[in-house]
């Protein structure tokens, strides 16, 4: 990474200038939220003072209060603004969620039934599945076939009512069997229409014929009048007073009207979580969203964004309601509750809970709701003027620190180029390296790196001539060696005290043509490595050949190979293999006692071939297990007579990096020798 992008990454710090202001909007954001609550609370408390005096409202049968209620017989009956045709379709009908009924679970009798109200009356939509429907037989007077009996309840008095067919079309109830039917049953009536499965019946009944209390069944008679099939949320025998019916009072929606502001949502529930009453405006705050550009807007409402909000719980049951607050308000505690709007993914509703209490107890709760938005998008104008602010200052910031990095960057880049020109191709340092004469910190350090190449030319100068001054001393000594040899052999004289002396002038005439190779082949190691070009090969058979080699070459030890693979293939010069192999043998022979092991491994490890070689006799130093495959670095201290600069584990370690592989030294695990790995990538 450059220095303009590292400057540019630092200058990404300017950025805790807008978080800081982004928490205090945060800051300021939570007090309004706070003064939102506040509000919604007094709302609420003031509705609860009201209600409390007024049980009838909520309640208007009274012992719905203190009677429990049955969940899955209990009816209730959603409001409708607009007008119902009773015709025994669904149509005009709201999208409400029915209920359904079975008889015994051996028979095929079901009803779906879905309540309403519209002013002082209750509509129910019934979907009765009867595969095998019978309309009334006989007099319009006589209660029989498939039908329908509704039970009201009223002053305590048990009201019963039958609804009848003759064929699809108007019905009209009459009083039943069971019960005193003090209403006028004309004031009952619906529409009979069939449908695929059996029928459907749409029914307008006068709300105060029910008091509260509602069941119904239909009955299908299975032969004769004989035997019947029943299904509802009452049976026949069962003369105790109907479930209760519950629905929301106009009374109570009408009391709830004055305290409704712009863009609140009251709602009323019993003590049993029923919903009485539900009032809501327009949606606040449409307008001020509409001030605020959307993708500032959703910035800040990612960036600000609280943790994770819950959406509001769904009811166990339609016409109830579920929520913390609402259980904390029913039992005589305030609450309020911060929920996740689901129909915005960036928008919140405070809902707060106050408890409706009289004399004997609690009654219900009061629940006030309220979007969030009108407060969000105070905030939202905050940030936007912010962030403006904010991103110009960032921009300047940018720019300078941008401009300031390009010119270091320039200058880096000219000494990198002058560096990496510093020494040609032939390894020679040049001359014209530029001296910076600025006080900077980067002045200083291309003013060091000349006063560097320059001692770094003087030194290579002096071993690039020391090779060839060394060979111009030597060789002329040597030569008059050699010609004072001839001449002396030539003498004839064959004394014992001759032959000594000439044996040794010629090992030392022989030391010094060893060490001129020696120099010879350091100068020129490199070089003759890097002009080989790899090709394919098989490690098994090269390593198997040479290891009959060494074996006619060191009988003297005990020589062993271990290779279990059949192939191993990889890519390289099998000649500097060849040659690293040697001086792998060479090193662990010299060091080798006789009659010792030395043993040639080759093993498959993961991606590379492991060759190692391991020999029996002194283990490696510890300060030296580093170094050992650096130049002029050697462990023998025998006088042998061989010449030895060092370079055979020097060769060995740039011949594995020329062929991508690793070279390691290390002590056999139980101290008795040293074990040399040559790791090789394997062929893919």
């Amino acid at each position: 990474m450059n220095l303009r992008r590292q400057l540019l990454l630092v200058s990404l710090l300017l950025l805790s200038l807008p978080w800081a202001g982004c928490q205090f909007v945060r800051e300021m954001e939570g007090a309004m939220r706070e003064g939102q609550t506040q509000s919604l609370q007094a709302t609420a408390q003031a509705v609860a003072t009201v209600l409390g005096t007024q049980e009838s409202l909520l309640y208007p049968n009274a012992d719905r209060r203190s009677v429990a209620t049955n969940e899955q017989r209990t009816i209730y009956a959603f409001p409708t603004q607009q007008p119902v045709i009773v015709d025994g379709y669904d149509d005009g009908w709201e999208t409400i969620k029915s209920r359904r009924f079975s008889a015994a679970p051996d028979s095929q009798l079901q009803v779906t039934y879905k309540a309403q109200t519209r002013g002082a009356y209750l509509f129910l939509m019934l979907n009765v599945k009867d595969p095998a429907s019978d309309f009334q037989r006989g007099q319009p007077t006589e209660i029989n076939g498939d039908r329908l009996i509704l039970r009201l309840w009223k002053n305590s008095t048990l009201n019963e009512y039958a609804i009848t067919a003759r064929g699809p079309g108007k019905v009209v109830a009459q009083a039943g069997s069971g019960g005193t039917g003090r209403f006028d049953p004309a004031n009952i009536y619906g529409y009979w229409q069939d449908a695929v499965d059996g029928y459907t019946l749409e029914l307008q009944i006068p709300l105060h014929y029910t008091d509260g209390r509602l069941g119904f069944y239909a009955v299908n008679e299975l032969g004769d009048g004989e035997e019947t099939d029943t299904a509802g949320n009452i049976s026949p025998d069962d003369l105790e007073p109907p479930p209760w019916l519950i629905y929301r009072p106009e009374a109570l929606q009408a009391l709830l009207a004055p305290f409704s502001q712009h863009g609140s949502h009251i709602q009323i529930v019993d003590n049993n979580s029923w919903q009485t009453a539900d009032i809501a405006t327009g949606e606040h705050g449409a307008q001020a969203e509409q001030n605020t550009f959307w993708l500032l807007q959703l910035l800040y409402r990612s960036i600000l964004s609280q943790t994770a909000l819950e959406t509001r719980p769904t009811p166990t049951r339609p016409g109830k309601l579920a929520g913390e607050e609402i259980r904390s308000a029913l039992s005589g505690n305030t609450a309020s509750k911060q929920y996740r709007d689901p129909a915005y993914r960036t928008r919140t509703v405070q809902s707060v809970a106050a408890p409706i209490i009289d004399e004997e107890g609690i009654l219900g709760a009061v629940i006030v709701r309220q979007s969030g938005e009108a407060y969000l998008s105070l905030t939202d104008k905050a940030f936007s003027r912010l962030l403006s602010y904010s991103l110009s200052a960032m921009a300047i910031a940018a720019l300078g620190l941008l401009g300031y990095a390009s010119l270091l960057s320039w200058r880096i880049r000219k000494l990198s180029h002058a560096a990496n020109n510093a020494i040609n191709a032939d390894g020679r340092v040049t001359e014209n390296f530029p001296r910076s004469t600025a006080r900077d910190e980067i002045g200083e350090l291309s003013r060091h790196y000349a006063k560097l190449l320059g001692r770094v030319r003087e030194y290579n100068d002096y071993l690039r001539t020391l090779s060839r001054k060394l060979s111009h001393e030597l060789r002329t000594p040597i030569a008059v060696i050699q010609s004072s040899l001839d001449n002396f052999e030539q003498s004839g004289d064959e004394t014992a005290e001759r032959r000594v002396y000439l044996q040794r002038a010629r090992e030392g005439l022989g030391r010094l043509q060893r060490i001129l190779n020696a120099m010879s082949e350091a100068n020129r190691l490199e070089e003759s490595i890097r002009n080989n070009t790899p090709n394919e090969l098989d490690l098994v058979p090269l390593i198997t050949e040479l290891f009959a080699v060494y074996r006619g070459i060191y009988p003297q030890y005990q020589l062993s190979l271990d290779i279990q693979d059949t192939c191993a293939p990889v890519t390289g010069v099998a000649d500097l293999l060849v040659q690293a192999l040697d001086k792998l043998m060479e090193n662990a022979a010299s060091f080798c006692r006789e009659e010792g092991d030395i043993t040639l491994r080759l093993r498959r490890q993961e991606s590379s071939w492991n060759l190692s070689l391991s020999n029996s006799g002194p283990t490696l130093p510890q300060g030296l297990r580093d170094r050992l495959f650096d130049p002029m670095v050697s462990l023998r201290k025998e006088q042998t007579g061989d010449v030895h600069l060092g370079l055979g584990l020097h060769i060995v370690s740039l011949i594995s990096d020329f062929h991508g592989g690793q070279v390691t030294a290390d002590n056999l695990p139980d101290e008795s020798g040293v074990i040399i790995s040559l790791r090789l990538p394997v062929k893919t």
